[in-house]
C-alpha cells in the first residue's frame, strides 16, 4: 500500500499489518516488533518452492503454515448480511446505472464479484478493474483530481446515476453523483443518518467518530439522533480504540476514508454499498438526498488541497507561520 502517495516499482509501497480485530496494529504492538528486530543475530531462508496463491488451501513451508483464503467470497457473504442485497439488485434491474472506478487496484476482484456478479449490474459498471502493479500508471487515490475521467463522465449528459471509486488498498472511497461530488465529511453525516435504512444497523448507533480534520456535519447527525460523536486525532487507530470499547458503530475522515465496527478498519466497499442500500431505500438521486440532508441539518462548507512531492523546508516554514497566525485568528471574517 502507498496510501495517499503515488505507488508502484518507482514509488511508494508499504506493507499494511492488521492484527486479529481487523484494524491496524497499536503501537504498542509495532513497537514491540521493532524491538524484537533490534535482538535479532540471524535469520534463515527456506528454499522451499513458491506458494501457489491461486489455490485456497494451507501449505506448509518448514514448520510454517500458509493458508490461502477467497477473501472476495469471504467479504461478500459478509456485506450480504450488513445490506439489503435485494433491493439493490431491484434498483439495477429497474435500469438504475453506475460507474466504479477500481483505478486497477485491490478492489476490481471484489467489485466486479459483488456489483456486476451478485447485484446484477451491467458489465462494464467496473472499471479498470484488473488490478495492476503500477495501478495503471496512474495515482489510485480517489479524489476527483486523479479521479478526473470519473468526474468528467458524471458532469457529462447521459450521466449514470451513480459514480464511486476506491483506492490502491481499498479503505478509501469517493462517492459521486450526478453533477455533484460528495465530500467525505457530508457521506459520513448521510450514512449516519439513514444508517437504519441498512439491515446491519438497524438497530441503530452507538455512536460516531471523525478525525479532527473533518467537517462537523456528523456532530449535528449524532444530536438528532441522540448519540455521541466523537473527534480524534488523524488517524484510524484512534477510531479503533472507540470501538473496542464498544463506543461508536460509524467512523470516517476527511480523507475518504469510511467504516463501521463490521471490521476495525476503513472500508471503501462498503461505504459505496452503504450509499446503493440508501439510493434504493429512497428511489432518489444522489443530489437530492445531499439537498435534503442540508435543508435538515444544515450545510458545512469545505475543502482538502493536497500539495504533493513539496520541499521539506518550505512546507515546514508554511506551518510554522501559520502555527504564528492562530492566535488572532478567531473572529476573522474573510472577504
Amino acid at each position: 500500500s502507498a496510501s495517499h502517495n503515488p505507488g508502484g516499482p518507482e514509488g511508494d509501497f508499504g506493507i499494511k499489518y492488521n492484527i486479529g480485530n481487523g484494524g491496524p496494529a497499536p503501537e504498542k504492538i509495532t513497537e514491540a516488533i521493532y524491538a524484537h528486530t533490534q535482538t535479532l543475530t540471524e535469520y534463515a531462508i527456506s528454499d522451499a518452492p513458491d506458494i501457489d496463491l491461486d489455490i485456497v488451501g494451507a501449505t506448509s513451508i518448514e514448520a510454517m503454515q500458509v493458508e490461502v483464503i477467497d477473501s472476495v467470497a469471504d467479504y461478500s457473504e459478509l456485506m450480504a448480511q450488513l445490506f439489503d442485497f435485494a433491493a439493490i439488485k431491484a434498483l439495477f434491474a429497474s435500469g438504475f446505472t453506475m460507474r466504479f472506478d477500481a483505478m486497477h487496484a485491490v478492489s476490481g476482484p471484489y467489485a466486479h464479484a459483488i456489483f456486476e456478479g451478485l447485484l446484477g449490474a451491467p458489465a462494464g459498471t467496473v472499471i479498470n478493474g484488473t488490478p495492476l502493479e503500477d495501478f495503471g500508471g496512474h495515482h489510485p487515490d480517489p479524489n476527483p483530481v486523479n479521479a478526473a475521467e470519473l468526474i468528467d463522465l458524471m458532469s457529462a449528459p447521459g450521466a449514470p446515476d451513480f459514480g464511486a471509486a476506491s483506492d490502491g488498498d481499498g479503505d478509501r472511497n469517493m462517492i459521486v453523483g450526478r453533477g455533484i461530488a460528495v465530500t467525505p465529511s457530508d457521506s459520513l453525516a448521510i450514512i449516519a443518518a439513514n444508517a437504519t435504512l441498512a439491515p446491519g444497523y438497524r438497530h441503530g448507533l452507538r455512536g460516531i467518530a471523525r478525525s479532527m480534520p473533518t467537517s462537523t456535519a456528523a456532530d449535528r447527525v449524532a444530536r438528532e439522533i441522540g448519540v455521541p460523536c466523537f473527534e480524534t486525532p488523524t488517524g484510524w487507530k484512534y477510531f479503533g480504540n472507540l470501538m473496542d470499547a464498544g463506543m461508536v458503530t460509524l467512523c470516517g475522515e476527511e480523507s475518504y476514508g469510511t467504516g463501521s465496527n463490521h471490521i476495525r478498519e476503513k472500508d471503501g466497499l462498503w461505504a459505496v454499498l452503504f450509499w446503493l442500500n440508501l439510493l434504493a431505500a429512497g428511489g432518489k438521486q444522489v443530489g437530492d438526498v445531499v439537498s435534503e440532508h442540508w435543508a435538515r441539518f444544515g450545510r458545512n462548507y469545505y475543502s482538502r488541497h493536497d500539495y504533493e512531492a513539496v520541499d521539506a523546508k518550505a512546507a515546514d516554514g508554511m506551518m510554522e507561520h501559520l502555527r504564528g497566525q492562530l492566535a488572532g485568528l478567531p473572529g476573522t471574517k474573510m472577504e
